[in-house]
């Protein structure tokens, strides 16, 4: 397993930067899966398989911010019911803002 090696000034102020889009690797942190490209935009599978990867990919303990893109409006339509079916109970879920881009916050923590 390969863990998050940012520095820890980084994690202190890692809600404010840029949302990662690494699914490549398992996140022993907590932190941002970017779910707002242009590429999502014209494809909600892909945002819904996407943020399934994100919540795979961290760790017991921790959450993952998923950004997704305004053009399919708020995660309750589509997301929510997703991550129940493909997750089941592993996982607790929050809506938590919509970004001034018009994208959508939802936090899922792992359990």
């Amino acid at each position: 397993m390969t863990t998050d090696s940012r520095p820890a000034d980084r994690d202190r102020d890692h809600d404010r930067e840029t949302p990662d889009s690494a699914t490549d690797r398992v996140h022993d942190t907590s932190w941002s899966a970017n779910l707002e490209l242009p590429r999502h935009a014209a494809d909600r599978n892909l945002v819904i398989s996407e943020a399934v990867a994100a919540v795979e990919h961290t760790t017991a303990g921790h959450h993952v911010n998923l950004v997704t893109h305004g053009d399919h409006g708020h995660p309750e339509t589509y997301l929510y019911d997703a991550l129940a079916e493909r997750l089941g109970e592993d996982v607790a879920y929050e809506y938590v803002e919509r970004c001034g881009c018009g994208g959508h916050v939802t936090r899922v923590y792992v359990e």
